[in-house]
Parts: structure tokens; sequence; C-alpha cells
């Protein structure tokens, strides 16, 4: 398993190895693992029974040449991070939520119209706290190789333009009610099981910190043996802000857009209308 680890860097502080792995008390993580599970499976069953899709009719479309084009870039983007991760011996890291948000991306690009397309698209819109704090909380220390910093900038900055993307297309790719937060529960509940049950557990024994399951960042403000309880209250805030907030600003430019256009169909007519009684006179 060399190639998965082997070449993570440990000389960066709270990046990896025993002190990382060491720093919070095992009872403590234990019990803290123990109740936010239980409430992480609480909250996916009590979701699970509210979410709904509204009925639509599905039907097969041609891709767009500008969608294309968007799933080669971010194919590209991805590939290249894969191309780093098993250069640099440290494919572990794309486990990280930021790289599976972006091959969900691409497989929402890709996908045919279907309500499991909408389902998926309605729980990706809540992972968009991933980019934001990667641009407020940047950790660029252990890219070294060529263009390895510039991808990281690129990739979470097309994070954000996808969802915009496809929210422009409409069709399965379509959100819940403004103020029903039914979806952002059920995705929530999902992201904490997959944080404190799947990369916990190949933290622990890899002593690799999976987005800081293991310690806390240097910047993290809420540093101490309670961050992580910390990390599940202000990310249940965020997770959720992040999807309302694409959305509203998403219509917003959808209505700019087609106000514009319909001040460009108007002027043509009265053109139109003046040259007639231009013609009528003459």
């Amino acid at each position: 398993m060399d190639w998965v680890y082997d070449g993570v860097n440990t000389t960066v502080p709270r990046n990896a190895g025993p002190e990382c792995a060491a720093y919070m008390n095992p009872t403590w993580r234990k019990i803290e693992t123990t109740f936010l599970l239980l409430f992480a499976i609480k909250l996916f069953d009590w979701s699970r029974k509210r979410i709904s899709l509204s009925p639509m009719v599905y039907e097969k479309r041609e891709m767009r040449n500008s969608k294309i084009l968007l799933l080669v870039v971010m194919c590209v983007i991805w590939g290249m991070e894969i191309g780093y991760k098993f250069s640099s011996r440290t494919v572990i890291y794309l486990l990280n939520p930021c790289h599976v948000t972006t091959a969900i991306q691409i497989y929402l690009l890709a996908a045919a119209p279907s309500k499991l397309t909408t389902a998926i698209f309605r729980v990706h819109m809540n992972l968009l706290n991933g980019p934001l704090l990667a641009f407020l909380f940047p950790e660029t220390d252990t890219r070294i190789l060529p263009l390895e910093t510039a991808i990281y900038w690129i990739q979470h900055g097309m994070m954000f333009v996808v969802p915009y993307y496809l929210l422009f297309l409409r069709g399965p790719y379509n959100t819940e009610d403004l103020f029903d937060f039914s979806w952002s529960a059920f995705s929530y509940s999902i992201n904490m099981i997959y944080h404190f049950g799947i990369l916990q557990t190949i933290s622990i024994p890899t002593e690799v910190n999976l987005n800081h399951m293991l310690c806390p960042a240097i910047l993290d403000p809420f540093d101490s043996q309670l961050y992580r309880i910390c990390g599940v209250f202000h990310q249940a805030f965020l997770c959720p802000f992040m999807c309302k907030f694409v959305c509203v600003t998403s219509k917003f430019c959808s209505v700019a857009s087609e106000m514009n256009k319909s001040k460009d169909m108007v002027i043509p007519v009265a053109d139109n209308k003046k040259q007639m009684e231009v013609e009528k006179i003459d």
C-alpha cells in the first residue's frame, strides 16, 4: 500500500504523523464518534422520509457544446489531480470531500436526465462548503509538483462554476423550495456518516489527517478537544447556507438575463415600426 499514502509529508504541521494521530484523547474520540454517528443515522432516517422529488417528465436531450466543453475541462482537472496523487504516492487524499464532489459533478455533467440525477444534484448542492473553506483556509504546503498549486485553485473555482451552469440548464437540475431544508438535512447526515464512519476509520490506522479528522488545522479557531463538535455545528449552518445562496443568486442572474433578452427583443420591433412609417411618408 506504499503508493496509497507512503508519500504523505509528515513534516508539515497537522498534516499527518503520530503527533497528529495522538492529538485527541482516545476515550473521548470513541464517545464523540458514537454519539455523532447515532445522531447522523437518526437525522438520515428522519430526513429520508421527508425528501421528495416534484413530478416531471425527463426527456433525453442532446448535450450542448458548452456542456461537453465543461465536462472535458472537469475531467482534465480531476485527471491531473489523480496523476499528481499517484506520482507523489498520496492517492489516499482522493478520499477528501472536494475530490469526491468533483467526481459527482463530472457524473452530473455526463448523466442522462432522471430522478437519480436530480437527487444526486440536490445532495451535491449541500457540499459547496468545501470549495469555500478551501479558498478561506488554503492548504498548499504539500503541493510541490509543477502546476499542482495552480490546479488546486482552478479545481475549487470550477466547483462553483458547475452548479451555476447546471441550474441555468434547468431540467433535471432543479432544487427544492427555498425554505425546504429536508434535502439539506439528508445531505448533511450523509456528510457526517462519511466523515466519522469512513474518513476517520481510514485516518486512524494510516495516521493521515483526512479532512482534519485526526487533528485540527493550524488556523482552526476552535483548536481544542471539541474542535470536531464545533465543526459539526458551524458546518450544519454553512452547508445549507451555501446551497440556498447559490440557488438565490442563480435565480437572480437568470431573471436579469431574461430581462436583458426581452429588452433586446423590443428594440428591433420599435425600429421596424419607425422604418415602416418612413417608407409610408416617402
